[in-house]
């Protein structure tokens, strides 16, 4: 697939650079035809002032158009380049749906600047010590033993997705989480949210997220609805508000993916709340994924605004099987 993309590429940059050339060829014959029209009518031709005007007008105009005409079509072709490569991010991601959890590693549509990741990583507290298991369950014998439980920080990176091929911490951390099959389905339906609000303009590195009280989302996670916790729906960008109110109004395939996605990021903030810091859960929140939901949660008004549908039949935590 990385060499079909170079091949692709090297076609757009062929493509662009044929325009330029067609713009510098007909820049070329004009000026000859416009020196030959200068070369005929020299005789004839206003000595004032005037004249000139007239005539630099007439030279310099068609070379604009000309030019206007080149910048149009090689942004038409970048344009179409990158929606080429738009469609093949999700085809693609719509190819692994069904593959086994370790296929594929999500990645977030922009990389958030490293200063900021720090700094939220650093802020998610040390999971608390882990009790001794009960003796009586030592003697109990499972074909395959269920997947570990993520740390904080390990939940943070899976959650926040890896910044790129280097981002080594994060890829372990989150094929730690896709080994799970709840996780999975959770880091899934993040991955589908991200990409396709990315797809129409709305990237999550680019939400401004005040901090938010912790204890707030303590509420929240614990089922607390409306204007209890109106202080988490702090995402003020109104296009990216619109942007995922029409989609959820507008387009079922989102619908369904997004109402999926709260589900299942609902009942891990209602896991974690039992066990964990408030600290942990606002951290989360500062997460692509969990800026995603809390962008949702304030668009269907989990969160005391107005919304764009009643999303309480579909959020509501629900028992694990």
């Amino acid at each position: 697939m990385n060499s079909l993309d170079a091949l692709r590429r090297l076609a757009a940059a062929q493509a662009r650079d044929r325009v330029l050339a067609a713009g510098v060829a007909a820049s070329l014959a004009w000026l000859a035809l416009a020196g030959l029209f200068a070369l005929i009518g020299s005789d004839s031709s206003s000595d004032g002032a005037l004249g000139w005007a007239v005539w630099l007008v007439g030279l310099l105009l068609p070379l604009a158009l000309i030019w206007l005409a080149v910048w149009s079509a090689r942004a038409l072709l970048a344009l179409r380049a990158e929606a080429a490569e738009l469609r093949e991010t999700l085809a693609r991601m719509q190819g692994q749906e069904g593959a086994p959890p370790t296929a594929a590693i999500p990645a977030a549509p922009r990389a958030e600047p490293a200063r900021t990741v720090t700094a939220r990583r650093a802020a998610v507290p040390a999971p608390p010590p882990r009790a001794a298991s009960d003796n009586r369950q030592a003697t109990l014998e499972l074909d395959s033993p269920p997947a570990a439980e993520l740390t904080g920080p390990e939940l943070f990176y899976a959650l926040n997705f890896p910044d790129g091929p280097e981002d080594r911490e994060a890829i372990r951390c989150l094929r730690l989480a896709l080994s799970d099959p709840g996780m999975a389905r959770l880091i899934r339906a993040a991955q589908d949210v991200v990409t396709l609000l990315a797809g129409h303009g709305v990237y999550m590195d680019e939400l401004a997220i005040p901090q938010t009280d912790p204890l707030l989302w303590r509420r929240f996670a614990e089922g607390t609805r409306g204007e209890a916790v109106a202080g988490l729906a702090v995402i003020a960008d109104d296009a990216a508000l619109h942007t995922a109110g029409a989609m959820l109004r507008e387009d079922e395939v989102f619908r369904d993916v997004a109402h999926h996605f709260l589900r299942h990021f609902d009942r891990l903030l209602n896991r974690k709340a039992q066990d964990s810091d408030p600290q942990l859960l606002a951290a989360l929140a500062e997460t692509r994924s969990g800026r995603a939901f809390t962008l949702l949660a304030q668009v269907t008004g989990m969160l005391g605004r107005d919304g764009a549908e009643d999303p309480e039949a579909d959020t509501e935590p629900r028992p694990e099987a």
